[in-house]
């Protein structure tokens, strides 16, 4: 699976979360980091766990693990990190405050072109 196809899936899985606003932002010629963000908001601390272990458990069932976890425990920001990929995951208040989008604007697509 190529990065934009995990890129896909991820953004798939959490849409069938009601991940909310979700973005797939291309980032493959800007940075040697990762070649796609993928943002989304949660409601609540419980739905952002809930998004984080669903990302996590679908791709397991594919072979691949997250490389990196953070913010797992106090669950207002969750980075999943599997490296050709990164998903941020927020609740909206600070989603807001971090504006994530405003940094990669370049490479930001909606969801369903992804």
């Amino acid at each position: 699976m190529d990065s934009k196809q995990l890129a896909e899936k991820i953004k798939d899985v959490l849409d069938n979360r009601k991940g909310k606003e979700i973005v797939v932002i291309d980032t493959s010629g800007k940075t040697v980091m990762t070649d796609y963000f993928i943002i989304a908001s949660g409601t609540s601390t419980t739905h952002l766990k809930g998004l984080a272990d669903e990302v996590i458990f679908k791709l397991r069932e594919e072979g691949r693990d997250c490389s990196h976890i953070e913010g797992y425990d106090s669950a207002r920001c969750i980075l999943l990190d599997y490296l050709d990929v990164v998903v941020h995951l927020f609740l909206e208040e600070d989603r807001e405050y971090y504006n994530l989008e405003r940094l990669w604007r370049d490479g930001a697509r909606p969801s369903n072109q992804a």
